[in-house]
């Protein structure tokens, strides 16, 4: 009994001062992503928190990840996402992951990109 209440104290307690700020390299750490999409499906929002995961269908395994895209002028629907790297900043190197998607902190859509030999996060939307 004494062990127990050792434990819940101990996860009930402040972060130590000078931890620093924690890092998200995946989705599984990434905050906002939407469970039970359908892929195809509509959705609403291709700027900001537009992850999901997937119900499973014909086509899909449960639990997949997915995004929410507009291509091509086409009303946004769920797609399956490229490798997601979690939580980045906008225009920051991302050297080594082109093609993949993040997140920025607040919430934004992001993918790597090339632009004049340079591997930058930018708006996954535009």
């Amino acid at each position: 009994m004494l062990g127990a209440s050792l434990l819940a104290t101990s996860l009930l307690a402040a972060p130590q001062a000078g931890a620093g700020p924690q890092t998200c390299n995946d989705a599984f750490c990434t905050p906002g992503i939407m469970p039970y999409r359908v892929l195809g499906a509509p959705c609403d929002n291709t700027t900001y928190y537009v992850f999901g995961t997937a119900v499973a269908g014909p086509s899909i395994e449960p639990g997949r990840l997915l995004f929410c895209g507009s291509p091509r002028r086409y009303e946004p629907r769920w797609f399956r996402s490229p490798e997601m790297h979690g939580i980045r900043n906008l225009d920051e190197s991302c050297i080594g992951e082109l093609s993949s998607a993040a997140q920025a902190p607040d919430g934004l859509f992001l993918m790597c990109v090339s632009v004049d030999g340079k591997s930058t996060w930018q708006r996954g939307d535009l």
